[in-house]
């Protein structure tokens, strides 16, 4: 029987990171609308009471740990796995590196970028492959960014960084694929959230411009015309985390508009 365009995520359960905001909350709106019973996991306990209140359907929770502690991360996630939860969709989703070029960037800051996109990845994936294995229904898909198909100029460290991810993602995907457990990248383009603001803040102080210059010489570049909404990016996410997607795997896939 060949898989049908189902995209309701019913009886499944969802570790969304980072989903206070941005496109880590637009993930955990649309994945409460499809129906999963989602988990909010970010560092802001007052937002995410706040966040999980605006999910469709009941019985939502959350996580409070910051990703710059993996150690803290692990414990927070490990100890409700231990209590019984199973997560059937992991999203990796963590805000980036900070803006700046790669010459002024120091060790450390690779190093922090290192530990909360790579090694905070790893620990969870870790932590919920056995429960997708006994349910026979894994997803997990990484937010990452079109800079893993063409760096973009400023972002130095977090270039470097989310290359990275893509690879052990792909890298995952092999691993696991024989317990019919998916990996995939999406690679958002520019879209509006409290992370773009901030870089094209940045970039009209480092060019003496306007910030409505930097937004508008961005959106130039894009061939639809204007930037994502968050939601856009949620959909995509929520195909992935379905059956529908099944032989989607090991692959990254740019929601940018047409830029790259």
């Amino acid at each position: 029987m060949s898989p049908e365009l189902e995209l309701s995520l019913k009886g499944k359960t969802a570790l969304v990171c980072g989903s206070t905001s941005g496109i880590g909350k637009a993930t955990a709106v649309k994945l409460a609308e499809c129906g999963a019973l989602v988990t909010l996991f970010a560092r802001n306990q007052e937002k995410l009471d706040a966040v999980v209140q605006e999910l469709p359907g009941d019985g939502h929770t959350n996580l409070c740990a910051d990703f710059d502690d993996p150690e803290v991360v692990k414990t927070a996630v490990g100890d409700v796995i231990e209590n019984g939860s199973t997560f059937h969709i992991l999203v990796n989703n963590s805000g980036g590196p900070p803006s700046g070029i790669l010459l002024d960037a120091s060790p450390e800051d690779f190093m922090t970028a290192f530990s909360r996109h790579i090694a905070c990845n790893q620990i969870l994936t870790q932590q919920v492959i056995p429960g997708m294995v006994q349910s026979n229904y894994g997803r997990i898909i990484n937010i990452i960014s079109t800079s893993v198909k063409k760096p973009i100029q400023g972002l130095g460290v977090s270039n470097t960084i989310r290359a990275a991810v893509a690879n052990w993602a792909r890298s995952l995907a092999m691993d696991v694929g024989a317990a019919g457990i998916t990996v995939n990248n999406v690679l958002p383009g520019y879209t509006d959230t409290d992370r773009l603001t901030s870089l094209i803040s940045s970039r009209a102080k480092d060019q003496n411009i306007s910030e409505d210059d930097v937004r508008n010489a961005m959106i130039a570049g894009v061939p639809l015309g204007r930037l994502a909404k968050p939601v856009e990016q949620a959909n995509l996410i929520a195909f992935l985390a379905s059956g529908a997607a099944s032989y989607i795997s090991g692959t990254s896939i740019a929601v940018d508009g047409g830029r790259t």
